[in-house]
Parts: C-alpha cells; sequence; structure tokens
C-alpha cells in the first residue's frame, strides 16, 4: 500500500531555507504500519525511494556519479559573494544571476538543489576548507595560486581544484566621461585604485603598481573594501579613479548603475582567464561529476541560453576544462 491510499492528510508543510541541510526522507512505513497508525507522508519526499532525500532525484543522468553524502542530502552547499551582478547578486532574499542559473542546470544533470549561502569572498575558499559548503560558485578566477593553496607566494592552505566554465578579461570601470583619460593599466600610476579585497584585481592593481615603480613612474594607491559595490562608489564619488573588475561584471554595472550615467569601460579587457567552480582537492569524485553537468549543459544549449540573458555570450566556453587557469 502507497501513502496515496490513506485516507488521512499530512498536517505539516516541510520548510527550507538557504542555508539549512535538507533532511533525509523516512523509508515508507509498511502496509501494516501504516493501518495501525492511520496516518502516511503525504509530501512530496515521502512519495520518494526509501533512501532518496528531499529535492533529490535518482532518476536524472548524472545522480550515480554523486558522493554519497550529496546523494542522501540532495543537496550542493555552494558558497557565494552575492554583490557581484550580473553574476550573482541579491532580489529580496533570492540570489540571482549567471551563477545560479548554471548552478540551477547542474542542479537538474545531477538530481540535486544546488543551495547558494552568502558570504564574503576572501571567505568562500576557507568555508570550503572549513566543509561549511561543498564547492564555491562566485566569479572565482582559476588560477595556480589559488589550485596551489597560496597567497602572495606563501602558503596559506592545502589548495582547491577547479571546474572551469566561464572565461573573462580584466576591464577598467571609471567614473562616466573618463575625467583622468585613463586607457591602460599603465595610466594608473601614481593614482588611487578601489579593487575588490581578496579578488584576483587586487593582485592585479599590485602587479601593476610593482610594475609603475620598476618604470620609474609613482605606484598605485590601492584601496580594499570587502565588496565591489563599495569599490564603485568610491569610484562614483571620485575617492579612487578606478576599479578593476571582470568585463562582463564591468560592462553589467556601466550599462544598469544609474540608468547608465555613472561608469563606463576604459581601454579594452586584458588577462583573459577562465572562471572556476572551486571544488575540495580530496572530493575528485564531486569535482568530476560537476564537469560532466557543464559538459551536459553545454551540450544541451542550457548554458548558451543563461548566458544570452544575462548578455554574457562572449564569456562562453566550448567545454568543462579541470584547473585550466593560470
Amino acid at each position: 500500500m502507497t501513502a496515496s491510499t490513506t485516507r488521512c492528510t499530512t498536517a505539516a508543510k516541510t520548510r527550507t531555507s538557504r542555508t539549512s541541510r535538507m533532511a533525509a526522507v523516512a523509508a515508507i512505513a509498511v502496509a501494516g504500519s501504516m493501518l495501525m497508525t492511520g496516518c502516511g507522508d503525504q509530501t512530496e519526499a515521502g512519495k520518494k525511494d526509501a533512501g532518496s532525500s528531499a529535492g533529490a532525484s535518482s532518476s536524472a543522468p548524472l545522480f550515480a556519479k554523486l558522493p554519497e553524502e550529496i546523494k542522501k542530502s540532495g543537496v550542493i552547499k555552494v558558497g557565494t559573494d552575492a554583490a557581484y551582478a550580473p553574476m550573482e547578486s541579491m532580489e529580496g532574499n533570492k540570489v540571482v544571476g549567471i551563477d545560479p542559473e548554471i548552478g540551477a542546470a547542474l542542479g537538474e544533470k545531477l538530481g540535486v538543489k544546488f543551495d547558494f549561502q552568502n558570504g564574503k569572498f576572501d571567505g568562500l575558499i576557507g568555508s570550503l576548507y572549513s566543509g561549511r559548503v561543498h564547492i564555491v560558485m562566485s566569479g572565482m578566477t582559476d588560477n595556480k595560486d589559488r589550485q596551489q593553496g597560496l597567497d602572495e607566494g606563501k602558503k596559506t592552505g592545502k589548495g582547491v581544484d577547479f571546474v572551469d566554465y566561464f572565461q573573462s578579461g580584466t576591464a577598467i570601470l571609471v567614473k562616466k566621461g573618463n575625467p583622468e583619460g585613463i586607457k591602460t593599466l599603465d595610466d594608473l600610476c601614481g593614482k588611487k585604485v578601489a579593487v575588490q579585497l581578496g579578488t584576483t584585481y587586487a593582485d592585479a592593481a599590485k602587479a601593476q603598481s610593482a610594475k609603475c615603480k620598476k618604470d620609474g613612474k609613482p605606484e598605485l594607491i590601492i584601496e580594499t573594501p570587502d565588496t565591489d559595490a563599495e569599490a564603485q562608489v568610491r569610484v562614483k564619488a571620485g575617492g579612487a579613479v578606478a576599479d578593476l573588475n571582470d568585463f562582463p561584471v564591468a560592462a553589467h554595472v556601466a550599462k544598469t548603475a544609474d540608468g547608465g550615467t555613472a561608469f563606463e569601460i576604459a581601454g579594452a579587457p586584458v588577462d583573459a582567464g577562465p572562471f572556476g567552480i572551486a571544488v575540495d582537492k580530496g572530493n575528485t569524485q564531486l569535482r568530476d561529476a560537476i564537469k560532466e553537468a557543464v559538459d551536459a549543459i553545454i551540450a544541451d544549449g542550457t548554458y548558451k541560453k543563461i548566458l544570452d540573458k544575462w548578455g554574457a555570450s562572449e564569456s562562453a566556453i566550448d567545454k568543462a576544462v579541470i584547473n585550466g587557469g593560470k
């Protein structure tokens, strides 16, 4: 006998949140027990096979590739910094953007939910090391330092593996009208720039500052606020001449901020490199399953539709790559 043949109805509805772990579904009671208690589980979760989890689908094409822990929970917990439109940003209590939509598409292939959890960018890899999240998906550049757990050449962690899913170059975001006449990174010598803490663009600013010094020019004055939104405020107010950023993000800001009247991109993007989904180096099973899922959404056209929707089609890749960053 199934739960649907009983007369009673379920009184409570299962509630979940972005930060909670989904509970595993109890096995469906045998017919005799159901008759004795007089009530069966009427929720969708309760209708799944014994051992399945709420939100998980063992019929999904890549479900079997996942680690057992994730199969049981039905959730991949994703660390992100949702202040980086169009990659990810907050809309009310919901994280929206390219990464959440790609995550949802990957979830369809893997048969689980991608639960995006908001945090500060410079703490995301630490949350991966601690096990608070399974992956990081936050417009994060794949590079050798992050792969090896290095920060300015010093070992700070065990490193991560990346599944590359996006391509982007560095753009210089300046105040509308470009009052300082910035065209290249060399034009920033001796000037103040605002760059989000913990990003590769903070590293790029430091590298450019060193180049300026080598060339006999004044070094950059670098400010590193916690969020890119704060960096944009400083540029808009005239406290900094530029914000270094990912090209799709800078283009989105230039187009949308104050109706397109606040910023513009100076010069052409430089130093193109991949964005990657960061996974703990010890979890190669999850890494490889995610790679297959990325290739699957590229093959069926879902990936292209998402990038087209957000005006980021120029950042598309042909196939997923593991640790393709330099």
